[in-house]
C-alpha cells in the first residue's frame, strides 16, 4: 500500500509542474563572446571573426578581420532568430540559435545590382582558427618546400573573362598566420586574414559588403596559383610573384582620369536628400576650393574616405573648403537610395551635401559626369580651385588596411588641399 502512495505521489508532483525543466528562452547573454562564422561561397567556406557583447544595456557585435573590428549598427534578437545588420550597406546575417547555444544557422542577405543576395551562413562558439589545418580541409596540398613563407611583396595577376589585370600583394607571417592586402588600380581588398601551410595559402574578409576568399598553391619555381571568389558571383584565377618594395605594378592614382574640356571646368546639378536641386553654380562654390566624391554608400573604400572627408571639411571649411559627394547606388529606387545615403552620413558624421547622381555602373556614371574622361573606381576624387578648373582627379583610395600607403595618401590629399587653399581665386 505504501509504495502505490509513493506511485501516486510521483504521478500528481509530475502533474503540478514538477516535470523535468524545459529549454529556457533564448536571451541575449546566450550570445556573447567569440565565434567562428563562415559563409558559403562557390569556391568553399569563407571564415571571419565574430564577436558579441553587451554594451550600455544592449547587444554589440563586430566582425573581425585580422586588426580590423568592423561593427554592426545593430545587433539583436528578433522573437527566437540572431539578426546582425549593417544598415549602410543594405546588409543582413540572420540565424537559428542551437539548443545547446553553441551554433547559429541562417543566410546573409545583401542588396546588390538588380537584386538581392542571399548565402548560407553559419558560426560556431569560441574556435579561434580562421582556417582549419590542410589535414581537415580536404583541399590539395601544394609544393612543401617551394615556398617557405609568403610574406614579402607579389606582384598579382588576375584573369578572368575580361581579361588581365594586376595588383600588388603585401603579406606578413608569423607561424602559419598570414595578414595583409592586396592593392588595386581601383583600390584595395582592406584586411585579409588567414594561414599558409604546406604549401597552401588561404586568405578571408567578410565586412558585410566585401566576401573576399583566396586560395593559392605554391608551385615550384617560387610562385603561387590560385582562386579568386567574391561573393556568388565573381571568379577568377591568378598567378603571384616576388617583386622588391620598390618595384612599380600599378599606375599613378593621380593620372588616370583627365578633364575634358579646355577650361578644365567641372559642372554639376543634381537634387540633394531632401530634393533641393543643388548645382556648382551655387553661391556656396563661388571662390571656394572644391571636393567633388564620386561614391557609392555600398562601397567599403568610399566608407574608409568618408571620415576623412567629413574631417577635413570640419577643418577646412572656414578657410574655403566645400565638398559635395555624387552617389551612384545600386537599386535606382530614389527612395531606397535617399535611406541608405542618410545611414552613411550618419556614420561618418558627413554635413556636407551628398547627391543622388545615378547608379552604380561606371559607364552609366561617366555619362552624368561629362567633364572628366570616365569613371574607373569608387571612389573618386575630382579637386578644384578657386577658379572653378579642376587640378586635380585621384581614382580609388588606399584604405587603412594598407598601413604605409594610406598614410602617404592622406598626407598627399592634405597637402594639395592646403595648396589649393592657399591660392588666390
Amino acid at each position: 500500500m505504501r509504495r502505490i502512495s509513493l506511485v501516486v505521489a510521483s504521478l500528481l508532483a509530475l502533474s503540478c509542474g514538477l516535470a523535468p525543466s524545459q529549454p529556457q528562452s533564448l536571451t541575449e547573454a546566450d550570445l556573447l563572446g567569440e565565434w567562428r562564422a563562415t559563409l558559403e561561397l562557390p569556391g568553399g567556406e569563407l571564415p571571419f571573426g565574430l564577436r558579441l557583447a553587451e554594451r550600455n544595456g544592449g547587444l554589440v557585435a563586430v566582425a573581425v578581420n585580422d586588426t580590423e573590428e568592423v561593427p554592426f549598427s545593430s545587433a539583436r534578437l528578433d522573437e527566437e532568430r540572431v539578426v546582425l545588420e549593417m544598415v549602410w550597406y543594405d546588409s543582413r546575417l540572420s540565424g537559428q540559435l542551437s539548443e545547446d547555444r553553441e551554433r547559429i544557422v541562417g543566410s546573409w542577405q545583401r542588396t546588390v545590382p538588380g537584386g538581392e543576395l542571399r548565402l548560407p551562413w553559419s558560426a560556431e562558439r569560441g574556435h579561434s582558427n580562421r582556417f582549419c589545418t590542410v589535414g581537415e580541409s580536404g583541399l590539395e596540398l601544394g609544393e612543401r618546400s617551394a615556398v617557405p613563407s609568403v610574406a614579402g611583396i607579389w606582384r598579382l595577376v588576375f584573369r578572368d573573362q575580361s581579361g588581365e589585370s594586376e595588383a600588388r600583394g603585401e603579406f606578413r607571417q608569423i607561424g602559419s598566420r598570414v595578414a595583409g592586402t592586396i592593392l588595386t588600380s581601383t583600390g584595395d581588398y582592406r584586411y585579409l586574414d588567414g594561414c599558409y601551410e604546406k604549401g597552401l595559402l588561404r586568405l578571408s574578409t567578410f565586412d558585410g559588403a566585401h566576401a573576399f576568399l583566396f586560395h593559392a598553391r605554391s608551385l615550384s619555381d617560387g610562385s603561387l596559383e590560385g582562386d579568386f571568389w567574391s561573393r556568388d558571383s565573381y571568379h577568377a584565377t591568378f598567378t603571384a610573384d616576388r617583386i622588391s618594395t620598390e618595384t612599380v605594378v600599378l599606375p599613378d592614382p593621380w593620372d588616370q582620369v583627365t578633364p575634358t574640356r579646355t577650361d578644365r571646368t567641372f559642372s554639376f546639378a543634381f537634387d540633394d536628400l531632401e530634393g533641393t536641386r543643388i548645382t556648382n553654380l551655387d553661391s556656396r562654390f563661388n571662390k571656394k576650393v572644391l571636393l567633388v566624391n564620386l561614391f557609392g554608400s555600398w562601397c567599403p573604400n568610399c566608407n574608409d574616405e568618408a571620415p576623412l572627408l567629413a574631417e577635413w571639411h570640419r577643418r577646412w571649411a572656414t578657410d574655403g573648403l566645400e565638398i559635395v559627394g555624387l552617389a551612384f547606388e545600386f537599386s535606382g529606387d530614389p527612395k531606397r537610395d535617399r535611406w541608405v545615403l542618410e545611414k552613411y552620413a550618419d556614420r561618418h558624421g558627413i554635413s556636407f551635401p551628398l547627391l543622388l547622381a545615378g547608379v552604380s555602373d561606371k559607364e552609366e556614371a561617366a555619362k552624368s559626369v561629362p567633364d572628366v574622361s570616365a569613371v574607373l573606381s569608387y571612389p573618386t576624387t575630382i579637386m578644384v580651385g578657386r577658379d572653378g578648373a579642376i587640378r586635380w582627379i585621384h581614382s580609388g583610395f588606399s584604405g587603412p588596411g594598407t598601413g604605409k600607403h594610406h598614410e602617404e595618401l592622406v598626407a598627399e590629399f592634405e597637402s594639395r588641399i592646403q595648396e589649393l587653399l592657399a591660392e588666390a581665386g
